[in-house]
C-alpha cells in the first residue's frame, strides 16, 4: 500500500508534510554518521531491503534493513506471528527469513543517500555456531559498500542456540573478523551490537569489556525476550502459542533498565540506540532519559500507526529543549 501512494504525483510530499517533524536538538551524530532526527525503524520490518525507499516519508531518520543471511532462507514454520493486543506486544519466532545478502545488496544499490540505512546481519539456521564468524563476514562484505552501518544480531532467540554466540570469546572471534575486514577497506563503516534484554548484569559487564577491545561503535538494546512474566494476556493462551521473541510494551523496562546501566557504567562513553516497548511517546523519552542516543520502533508503530515517529521526535524535542 505505501508503495502505491507514494507512487501517485504529489502524495509521497503530501505524507512527508504530515509526518515528518525537524528541530536542531534532533540531530545526532553517532559512528560518523548524521541522524536528521531521533527515531528509526527497527530490523524485522524491512527483511530483504524492499521498503527502504517508502518508509521515511513517515518520517524516520534512518531505516534497519535484515536481519539478512548470507543464503536464502524460509525460516521457521507458519504461523510464526502473534498479537497480544491486551499488552500491546508481539510474539515471533520469523527464524530469519530473508531472500540472502546478495539480493538485499542488490535492491540497494539505488538509493537515496539522504536517509541513513543500516545492515542487520546474522547467520544462516544450518550454520553451525564454531561456523558463524564467516557467515556474519560474508554478510558484512556483500553488503559493505550499500549501507551505512551495521547491526551484528547475535541475540535473537528465534534461532537454535545463537544466544550462545553472546559469549565473550565467540562474540569476540566474530566481531574481530569483521573490525579487521573494516580496516582493510577504503571507507569507514560503524558497527553497532544488538544485544539480548535477558543478559545478566555480569554478561552485560562482559559484553562491554569487549567494547573498545574490538572497536565497536554502539549497542542496540534490546533485541526481544524469552520471558513471559507480567503478561496481561491469559496464560493458557499465551502458551499455546510456543515458543518466540516476545516484543512491545512487556519489554520496556527492561530495556531501560539496561541502557541506563551501559551508560551508568561506561560514563556514557557508549552510544546506545534504544529499542524494545517504545510504545508511546514518554516510552521513548524514557529512553533518552536513561542516556539512549536514538531510538528505534518496529511493535509500537504496528500498534499506534505512523504518526508515532512524529509524536516521538516532538516529544524529545520538548524534553531535550526544557534540559538544555
Amino acid at each position: 500500500m505505501v508503495k502505491v501512494l507514494n507512487a501517485i504525483p504529489g502524495f509521497k510530499r503530501l505524507l512527508r508534510n504530515c509526518f515528518n517533524y525537524s528541530d536542531p536538538l534532533l540531530v545526532t551524530r553517532i559512528g560518523g554518521l548524521t541522524f536528521e532526527n531521533k527515531v528509526g525503524l527497527a530490523a524485522g520490518f524491512d527483511k530483504n531491503a524492499e521498503y527502504f525507499r517508502d518508509m521515511p516519508v513517515f518520517g524516520f531518520s534512518f531505516i534497519e534493513i535484515g536481519t539478512v543471511t548470507p543464503l536464502p532462507q524460509p525460516g521457521n514454520a507458519k504461523p510464526r506471528l502473534f498479537r497480544l493486543p491486551e499488552d500491546k506486544a508481539l510474539i515471533n519466532r520469523m527464524g530469519f527469513n530473508n531472500k540472502g545478502a546478495a539480493n538485499a545488496a542488490k535492491n540497494l544499490k539505488k538509493r537515496d543517500p539522504s536517509v541513513i540505512i543500516g545492515g542487520n546481519i546474522g547467520k544462516n539456521t544450518a550454520t553451525l555456531n564454531e561456523n558463524a564468524s564467516e557467515d556474519y563476514l560474508e554478510c558484512f562484505r556483500i553488503l559493505y559498500n550499500v549501507v551505512d552501518y551495521f547491526a551484528v544480531n547475535i541475540s535473537c532467540p528465534n534461532i537454535k542456540d545463537l544466544d550462545k554466540l553472546q559469549d565473550q570469546n565467540s562474540l569476540r572471534i566474530i566481531l574481530n573478523k569483521l573490525t579487521q575486514y573494516r580496516a582493510e577497506q577504503s571507507h569507514y563503516k560503524p558497527i553497532f551490537l544488538k544485544i539480548s534484554p535477558d543478559l545478566t548484569f555480569k554478561q552485560l559487564d562482559e559484553t562491554l569489556s569487549l567494547y573498545h577491545e574490538t572497536g565497536l561503535n554502539g549497542i542496540i538494546a534490546t533485541n526481544t525476550t524469552t520471558d513471559r512474566n507480567c503478561l496481561l494476556s491469559n496464560g493458557l493462551f499465551v502458551n499455546q502459542l510456543g515458543p518466540g521473541g516476545l516484543s512491545g510494551k512487556p519489554l520496556k523496562d527492561r530495556s531501560i533498565e539496561i541502557i541506563r546501566y551501559i551508560c551508568k557504567q561506561s560514563n556514557n562513553g557508549i552510544p546506545v540506540i534504544g529499542v524494545g516497548g517504545v510504545i508511546t511517546q514518554e516510552d521513548a523519552v524514557g529512553m533518552i532519559q536513561a542516556g539512549a542516543a536514538l531510538v528505534q520502533v518496529y511493535t509500537g508503530f504496528i500498534y499506534e500507526g505512523p504518526l508515532i515517529v512524529k509524536r516521538i521526535n516532538k516529544a524529545i524535542a520538548r524534553y531535550l529543549n526544557n534540559n538544555k
